[in-house]
């Protein structure tokens, strides 16, 4: 009687268990398309690691907040960790739809600290309809949290 050789279904068994547990990720890309690293999830904590004058580049998720109303050519998003990143898209080479609020994006790019002048505060306001009133309030330089990103996928 020939012995059974218990790797062939074992490893059959890895690989199927291995497929089943990757999420697969519908939607639309804009700008450059890439695959989704396994620890996106965990990025969220890159700005805690980060001076005004680092980049790094990584992956983040969240979801989107607001988007430019004038084009599509920023967005804010909301990340797990509860912060909110400035999102803008590198060489302003693609725009995000209008309509894209509340939608889960995957962003691929440049994650960095970066003081904004209260002009650019003003035009980003203006650009998501904020008023007058508020517009006026804002008075000092701020630093944000932003990502340049060179693709973006919008989930379905």
């Amino acid at each position: 009687m020939r012995p059974f050789n218990i790797f062939p279904t074992v490893f059959l068994l890895f690989l199927v268990n291995m497929i089943m547990a990757q999420e697969v990720i519908t939607g639309n890309y804009f700008g450059e398309t890439f695959t989704i690293e396994e620890e996106i999830h965990k990025q969220e904590l890159v700005f805690d690691q980060l001076a005004i004058t680092d980049t790094v580049m990584t992956q983040m998720t969240g979801k989107i907040k607001e988007v430019c109303q004038a084009k599509g050519c920023w967005m804010n998003v909301a990340l797990d960790s509860g912060d909110e990143v400035f999102v803008r898209f590198k060489d302003y080479g693609f725009f995000v739809p209008k309509d894209a609020a509340d939608k889960t994006v995957y962003m691929n790019g440049l994650a960095f600290l970066e003081e904004m002048s209260v002009e650019d505060q003003k035009h980003y306001a203006k650009d998501s309809g904020a008023s007058e009133v508020e517009i006026a309030k804002i008075t000092e330089p701020a630093h944000i949290l932003r990502f340049q990103a060179d693709g973006v996928l919008i989930k379905d």
